[in-house]
Protein backbone atom coordinates (compact mmCIF):
# COMPACT_ATOMS: atom_id res chain seq x y z
CA UNK A 1 0.00 0.00 0.00
CA UNK A 2 1.26 3.91 -1.00
CA UNK A 3 0.94 6.27 1.55
CA UNK A 4 0.91 9.83 0.10
CA UNK A 5 1.54 12.93 2.71
CA UNK A 6 2.12 16.57 2.54
CA UNK A 7 5.18 18.31 3.53
CA UNK A 8 7.35 21.54 2.61
CA UNK A 9 11.07 21.51 1.27
CA UNK A 10 12.29 21.70 4.79
CA UNK A 11 11.63 18.01 5.44
CA UNK A 12 15.06 16.03 5.52
CA UNK A 13 13.91 12.77 3.26
CA UNK A 14 12.87 15.36 0.45
CA UNK A 15 15.77 16.60 0.66
CA UNK A 16 17.32 13.30 0.27
CA UNK A 17 15.31 12.14 -2.66
CA UNK A 18 16.16 15.51 -4.37
CA UNK A 19 19.65 14.89 -4.08
CA UNK A 20 18.98 11.03 -5.78
CA UNK A 21 17.01 12.91 -8.18
CA UNK A 22 20.18 15.61 -8.95
CA UNK A 23 22.66 12.76 -9.50
CA UNK A 24 20.10 10.51 -11.83
CA UNK A 25 20.10 13.68 -13.68
CA UNK A 26 23.78 14.58 -13.60
CA UNK A 27 24.19 11.09 -15.47
CA UNK A 28 21.53 11.37 -17.53
CA UNK A 29 22.49 15.35 -18.97
CA UNK A 30 25.70 16.10 -17.37
CA UNK A 31 26.81 17.80 -14.22
CA UNK A 32 26.78 21.28 -16.02
CA UNK A 33 23.37 20.94 -18.08
CA UNK A 34 21.36 24.20 -17.58
CA UNK A 35 18.52 23.10 -16.75
CA UNK A 36 20.23 22.29 -13.16
CA UNK A 37 20.05 26.25 -12.04
CA UNK A 38 16.22 26.26 -12.02
CA UNK A 39 16.00 22.64 -9.40
CA UNK A 40 16.72 24.82 -6.83
CA UNK A 41 14.33 23.74 -3.51
CA UNK A 42 14.46 26.11 -1.16
CA UNK A 43 11.21 27.75 0.14
CA UNK A 44 8.51 24.93 -1.52
CA UNK A 45 5.31 24.93 0.33
CA UNK A 46 4.03 22.11 -1.39
CA UNK A 47 5.22 18.63 -1.28
CA UNK A 48 4.44 15.47 -1.81
CA UNK A 49 5.69 12.48 -0.62
CA UNK A 50 4.76 8.59 -1.66
CA UNK A 51 5.70 6.01 1.56
CA UNK A 52 5.69 1.93 1.21
CA UNK A 53 5.57 0.69 4.56
CA UNK A 54 6.87 3.44 6.11
CA UNK A 55 10.11 3.71 3.66
CA UNK A 56 10.12 7.34 1.52
CA UNK A 57 10.67 6.37 -2.38
CA UNK A 58 8.80 9.05 -4.10
CA UNK A 59 8.58 12.47 -4.03
CA UNK A 60 7.33 15.86 -6.46
CA UNK A 61 6.41 19.40 -5.75
CA UNK A 62 4.45 22.11 -6.94
CA UNK A 63 4.97 25.61 -6.69
CA UNK A 64 3.15 28.91 -7.90
CA UNK A 65 4.22 29.83 -11.77
CA UNK A 66 0.89 32.28 -12.12
CA UNK A 67 -2.43 33.73 -11.18
CA UNK A 68 -4.23 30.29 -12.19
CA UNK A 69 -1.41 27.56 -12.55
CA UNK A 70 1.13 25.63 -10.64
CA UNK A 71 4.42 24.19 -11.77
CA UNK A 72 5.34 20.73 -10.90
CA UNK A 73 8.87 20.51 -9.55
CA UNK A 74 11.23 17.68 -8.41
CA UNK A 75 9.61 14.24 -9.54
CA UNK A 76 11.24 11.30 -8.64
CA UNK A 77 10.83 7.52 -7.99
CA UNK A 78 13.76 5.36 -6.25
CA UNK A 79 14.67 3.16 -9.06
CA UNK A 80 13.53 -0.09 -6.48
CA UNK A 81 9.90 1.39 -6.59
CA UNK A 82 9.72 2.34 -10.44
CA UNK A 83 7.12 0.71 -12.89
CA UNK A 84 4.50 0.60 -9.66
CA UNK A 85 2.39 3.53 -10.67
CA UNK A 86 4.31 6.02 -7.73
CA UNK A 87 4.87 8.60 -10.07
CA UNK A 88 1.12 8.51 -11.14
CA UNK A 89 -0.03 8.53 -7.24
CA UNK A 90 2.46 11.47 -6.99
CA UNK A 91 1.51 13.23 -9.78
CA UNK A 92 -2.19 13.04 -8.89
CA UNK A 93 -1.59 14.36 -5.54
CA UNK A 94 0.25 17.19 -6.98
CA UNK A 95 -2.66 17.83 -9.41
CA UNK A 96 -5.11 17.75 -6.39
CA UNK A 97 -3.28 20.02 -4.37
CA UNK A 98 -3.38 22.47 -7.15
CA UNK A 99 -7.03 22.50 -7.72
CA UNK A 100 -7.98 22.85 -3.94
CA UNK A 101 -5.40 26.24 -4.00
CA UNK A 102 -7.89 27.22 -6.98
CA UNK A 103 -5.25 26.76 -10.28
CA UNK A 104 -6.49 25.50 -13.26
CA UNK A 105 -3.50 24.04 -15.12
CA UNK A 106 -0.23 22.75 -14.23
CA UNK A 107 2.91 22.64 -15.91
CA UNK A 108 6.42 21.92 -15.97
CA UNK A 109 9.92 21.72 -17.68
CA UNK A 110 12.19 18.48 -18.07
CA UNK A 111 15.03 17.64 -20.49
CA UNK A 112 14.68 15.59 -23.19
CA UNK A 113 17.06 12.42 -21.75
CA UNK A 114 13.97 11.49 -19.12
CA UNK A 115 12.29 8.87 -21.69
CA UNK A 116 9.99 7.58 -18.23
CA UNK A 117 8.83 10.76 -16.96
CA UNK A 118 7.85 11.72 -20.35
CA UNK A 119 5.68 8.83 -20.71
CA UNK A 120 4.61 8.94 -17.49
CA UNK A 121 2.98 13.09 -18.07
CA UNK A 122 1.56 11.55 -22.06
CA UNK A 123 -0.44 8.98 -20.06
CA UNK A 124 -1.65 11.78 -17.55
CA UNK A 125 -2.82 14.29 -19.94
CA UNK A 126 0.44 16.86 -20.73
CA UNK A 127 0.64 18.20 -24.05
CA UNK A 128 3.87 19.84 -25.41
CA UNK A 129 3.53 23.77 -24.76
CA UNK A 130 5.46 26.60 -26.29
CA UNK A 131 9.03 27.04 -24.08
CA UNK A 132 8.57 29.44 -21.11
CA UNK A 133 10.37 31.92 -19.38
CA UNK A 134 13.95 31.36 -19.09
CA UNK A 135 13.49 27.92 -20.68
CA UNK A 136 13.37 29.16 -24.10
CA UNK A 137 17.13 29.53 -24.97
CA UNK A 138 17.78 25.71 -23.87
CA UNK A 139 17.56 23.40 -26.63
CA UNK A 140 16.92 20.22 -25.22
CA UNK A 141 14.50 21.39 -22.75
CA UNK A 142 10.66 20.70 -22.98
CA UNK A 143 8.05 22.13 -21.61
CA UNK A 144 4.26 20.29 -20.75
CA UNK A 145 0.87 21.46 -19.66
CA UNK A 146 -2.55 19.98 -18.60
CA UNK A 147 -5.90 21.52 -17.91
CA UNK A 148 -7.26 20.58 -14.76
Amino acid sequence: MIEIIRTNSQNLEFKKLVQLLNLDLAKRDGEAHPLAQFNTITDLKYVVLALKKNNVIGCGAISKYNLTSMEIKRMYVSPEARGQRIGENILSELENWSRELGNTKCILFMGSNQPEASKLYERNGYCLIEKYGKLKDIPDSLCLAKEL
